[in-house]
């Protein structure tokens, strides 16, 4: 937006008509508080966006290889032996133990 000086002269002394000589200066200085904050926000978010954006063209670094972590107590593992917790008693698994089916008699 450009505004040539006869312009802002225009504007000028409209705003001094509205808000008189003694308002002018502190809505001058508020407005120009308004303008500083708002600068310093918008450079802000510009640095925040910017490492942002620098963060995600980084190659990212080699994968950490970590050592293989013990199962929890009590869990069962792919392709492991399944065994009897201690206190249980095992089934017999000879056939010398279990009772032999008799063959009917014909």
């Amino acid at each position: 937006m450009n505004l040539s000086f006869s312009e802002m002269a225009f504007i000028f002394v409209i705003a001094l008509i509205v808000f008189g000589p003694k308002k002018l200066p502190e809505i001058g200085r508020q407005i120009g508080k308004a303008l500083a904050e708002f600068k310093r926000a918008s450079n802000e978010f510009k640095a925040q966006i910017e490492a942002e954006i620098s963060q995600l063209e980084r190659p990212d670094p080699q994968p950490q290889i970590l050592p293989p972590v013990e199962p929890p107590r009590g869990a069962i593992a792919a392709h492991s032996v399944i065994s009897e917790p201690e206190g249980v008693p095992q089934l017999a698994e000879s056939s010398a133990s279990m009772p032999e089916a008799k063959a009917p008699n014909a």
